[in-house]
């Protein structure tokens, strides 16, 4: 594929600060020190790094009730995550989004929807809104395995697909909605299966896999751009942490979980950059260390930041 070692080194390092977050986060909350909840993104990371990366940065993305990843390779930074978590007014919505709603549209990402399914029509609309607009844009909408059930799915997936609008649909399967396995939700075998009965193409890839997301991505992306439609595209993972912070994960079999680990993307992709040349173990400790600094001074900053004040509940309401 020929990429060279800047741009692997950066997909890694983007994986990696998406991992340290949702790890540093997660004990945030366990401690108290947090308020809200979460539903985190380890396992998962070489998704949204494959895809964003495939795409312009006036490109925009819809995300999920598990959006912090989407963020981070969209081009948020942590500090501004960290402070909206944290429900500071320096944060990236000013502290009124919280974990489930995180984006900046100056990013590229509509602020996130915890409905499930319910950023696939926003991303049609946007994409219709390019097409009115003649602007070379792409809109990608990411949403979980649980989505590709719910109405709204078939309708905007079957929107893009009559008019040919600028968009791509992804779908991480985990293989769980909530504790719910896909096996007992759906007949088919694949997901990406479900495009045939829209007359797009379906595509299903390994999603822990970076570089082949991030080809996959780069296809349907200029594919979409250049007037031809939307791509469904599925990506096979597993998310190594629970649902939502109070989840055990008791539903998840041990072996399964165990195997899950042994294929996760992070250590995947430091395989392939170490026996590639790309880099040594001393290489991966720093950028370690550059990622754990990096967040460490987000989460510093973000306990410093000020509190909203109580009218400030009154403040971007429609009366």
């Amino acid at each position: 594929m020929g990429h060279d070692r800047k741009f692997l080194l950066s997909l890694y390092r983007k994986m990696l600060l998406i991992r340290q977050f949702e790890e540093r986060v997660k004990y945030l909350f366990l401690e108290g020190v947090m308020p809200g909840t979460i539903h985190q993104y380890q396992g998962q990371e070489a998704i949204a790094v494959g895809v964003c990366s495939a795409l312009n940065s006036d490109d925009v993305i819809t995300s999920t009730h598990r959006p912090h990843g989407h963020a981070i390779a969209k081009g948020l930074t942590v500090e501004s995550l960290m402070h909206e978590l944290f429900g500071k007014t320096t944060g990236c919505c000013h502290g009124k989004g919280g974990s489930m709603h995180v984006g900046d549209l100056e990013k590229g990402m509509v602020p996130a929807i915890a409905i499930v399914a319910g950023g696939v029509p926003v991303a049609t609309g946007m994409a219709l809104a390019f097409r009115y607009r003649k602007e070379a844009r792409v809109a990608v909408s990411f949403m979980g395995d649980g989505a590709v059930n719910e109405g709204a799915f078939h309708e905007a997936v079957n929107m893009g697909a009559i008019w040919s609008l600028p968009v791509v649909y992804v779908v991480e399967n985990n293989l769980y909605s909530a504790s719910t396995p896909i096996f007992e939700m759906v007949r088919l075998k694949r997901l990406s299966d479900r495009a045939a009965g829209y007359g797009i193409p379906g595509v299903t890839v390994d999603g822990n896999d970076v570089l082949e997301v991030f080809e996959t991505a780069r296809e349907a992306v200029e594919r979409a751009r250049g007037g031809e439609g939307p791509t469904l595209v599925e990506c096979m993972t597993y998310r190594i942490t629970g649902h939502s912070r109070r989840d055990p994960c008791n539903y998840q079999p041990e072996e399964e979980r165990k195997e899950a680990l042994k294929r996760e993307p992070i250590r995947r992709f430091a395989e392939y950059l170490l026996t590639g040349g790309f880099i040594d173990e001393a290489g991966l400790e720093g950028i370690r260390a550059e990622v754990d600094a990096e967040i460490e001074r987000a989460v510093e900053s973000a306990m410093a930041a000020p509190d909203p004040k109580p009218e400030a509940a009154l403040e971007d309401v429609f009366i």
